[in-house]
């Protein structure tokens, strides 16, 4: 291998990562939320067959990864899909391309994921994509409790939930009740009507069309929250804030999240970690309010901090 470590840092950075043992590298193209159009497909394919091995392998993170491409030919490469309105990215101590479930047409889909997605893609990697973080930054989307996605295994992780109540005015007592039937968690209670136990019950949404009846009302659609999820050399399950927020909270949760790890978070230290160290009660205090988000130009051009000797 003739390449210098520098070399391999300087387009590291730029979403090139070293085949071992040779002078080419491995190049991540960015979907939004890991979608791509047939004619992203197809650029996709013809950059890797003129510049890469005419190989494309799909990361863990829904990048489309170009193998093979010389070092000589990175350039080359960058250009052509910038043609083609995509770019190579994805890598470092930043905000991660961002990751959704197909919950979208998912018949168990509490929510819009990739519309969801979409909108984070653009706030976060995007328009925030530039500011250094302590350690990489990662952000997934599930649309329902099956947890397809992993939500609660990302710094943070967003979760579709569907809220309901029942009108017992409308439950008809039936021997067989069709929700208690559905319900995967068992928080169906039969007792004089149909009540929901709701230390047991978890949103998922799945017995919410089932009452032939129309007992189940105002039914909305909800996220969950999770904070500080790693899954790897460290295992941490991100913590679940109290309380079930709409799609827009949640995305205002995130950016709160955002400027408090960048605040807290100790360089090279996990979102997880940082959680762990400061307690989840301080977190919950601190995106209780909106003193983040006035803070927030303040926190972006901050250093960051070291941890202490």
């Amino acid at each position: 291998m003739s390449l210098t470590k520098e070399q391999i840092l300087s387009v590291k950075k730029r979403g090139f990562l070293l085949n071992k043992n040779t002078d080419c590298f491995s190049g991540r193209v960015v979907g939004v939320g890991g979608v791509f159009s047939s004619e992203d497909l197809k650029a996709i394919s013809e950059c890797a067959e003129k510049y890469g091995s005419s190989t494309v392998a799909f990361t863990s993170r829904l990048c489309a990864e170009i193998v093979g491409i010389h070092y000589d030919n990175i350039p080359l490469a960058e250009a052509f899909l910038k043609e083609h309105g995509l770019s190579f990215g994805g890598t470092g101590a930043k905000v991660r391309p961002i990751t959704a479930c197909k919950g979208t047409t998912c018949v168990y889909g509490n929510i819009d994921t990739r519309a969801l997605a979409k909108r984070i893609h653009q706030k976060f990697y995007l328009d925030y994509g530039s500011v250094a973080l302590p350690h990489k930054f990662k952000i997934g989307i599930g649309g329902c409790p099956n947890s397809c996605m992993k939500p609660s295994l990302n710094d943070v992780g967003i979760e579709g939930r569907l809220s309901f109540t029942l009108d017992s005015s409308k439950c008809r007592s039936c021997k067989v009740c069709s929700l208690a039937k559905a319900c995967p968690m068992d928080a169906v209670e039969l007792k004089e009507k149909a009540v929901i136990n709701k230390n047991k019950c978890i949103n998922c949404g799945v017995c919410t069309n089932k009452c032939p009846f129309g007992a189940v009302i105002d039914i909305t659609p909800l996220c969950a929250v999770f904070v500080g999820g790693t899954w790897g050399k460290k295992r941490r399950m991100g913590t679940m804030l109290s309380r079930l927020v709409s799609e827009e909270e949640a995305i205002t949760t995130l950016e709160k999240v955002f400027l408090w790890y960048r605040l807290h978070g100790y360089s090279k230290e996990r979102l997880g970690s940082t959680v762990d160290r400061l307690g989840t009660e301080l977190l919950e205090e601190e995106l209780s309010d909106d003193r983040l988000l006035k803070a927030r130009d303040e926190i972006l051009n901050m250093e960051l901090l070291e941890k202490p000797q």
